[in-house]
């Protein structure tokens, strides 16, 4: 019961994370923080390495967390088996 709960509130952070992330023009299935990572390594400009070096200082416990939210968005992670 308490891991049902746990994906629940989980699901519920994945989904606002996307849904900021599609408001501000981005794929409405990736995260913002994979975005940012993404678009910084693709477009090479300092605002989104300002923006994404941010959003890991949010993150200070986890180590390159917008690293992680891409590669973890390549292995569609958050995806139940039955979808990858």
């Amino acid at each position: 019961m308490k891991s049902n709960i746990k994906a629940y509130f989980k699901n519920l952070a994945i989904a606002a994370d996307q849904t900021i992330n599609a408001v501000f023009g981005g794929y409405p299935d990736e995260t913002l923080s994979s975005r940012l990572y993404r678009k910084d390594v693709e477009a090479n400009k300092s605002h989104w390495t300002a923006i994404r070096k941010a959003v890991d200082a949010l993150f200070f416990w986890q180590k390159s967390h917008c690293r992680a939210a891409y590669l973890r968005e390549k292995q569609k992670a958050h995806f139940p088996e039955s979808l990858k």
